[in-house]
């Protein structure tokens, strides 16, 4: 099996998703996508390396991690929802404004 191969598409996927984080600054909603998918590319490393040493251990952190990434998802996308219902815009500077 090639390893490498699957590893150097994992880096790709998790820098253009750290990317998208960094140079996104307006639209939340993008960065919350971003961010799954840094989620994403940490899980199917963890689970190639499992089923490259035989190991399932790899594949119970994959679905803690899946599980916690949709836990997240979901309170982040009600938050920005309840945000745009009180300030009628989702941008970067209202979320900085929750801070005052």
């Amino acid at each position: 099996m090639m390893i490498d191969k699957f590893l150097i598409c994992f880096l790709f996927l998790f820098l253009l998703s750290l990317l998208g984080i960094l140079l996104n600054r307006k639209n939340l909603i993008v960065t919350l996508i971003c961010l799954e998918m840094g989620l994403l590319a940490v899980n199917l490393n963890f689970i190639m390396h499992s089923i490259f040493l035989d190991d399932i251990l790899g594949q119970v952190y994959a679905l803690c991690i899946i599980a916690l990434g949709a836990a997240e998802s979901a309170l982040g996308l009600a938050i920005l929802i309840s945000l745009f219902k009180v300030r009628g815009e989702m941008t970067l500077h209202t979320t900085l404004l929750l801070k005052h």
